[in-house]
């Protein structure tokens, strides 16, 4: 696990940041969906964006555990 990270005497968790970082990819990605209208064909749009969210987050701590 990368340690925390230090920003002028204030710890943030890595967590935090990748969370931050997921939230703007899901973000880009259901605008994306919505334009091509992908939602038409999802039963419950919000637990698909909220399942999204877990994906790209999941999905950068991976890479950045890979990275490492």
């Amino acid at each position: 696990m990368i340690g925390e990270i230090d920003i002028y005497g204030l710890f943030i968790p890595p967590l935090l940041i990748l969370a931050i970082a997921a939230w703007f990819v899901s973000g880009l990605l259901r605008r994306g969906l919505r334009a091509v209208g992908f939602y038409g064909w999802v039963w419950h749009p919000p637990l698909f964006d909220l399942a999204l969210y877990v994906l790209v987050l999941s999905a950068l701590t991976a890479l950045t555990a890979w990275l490492r």
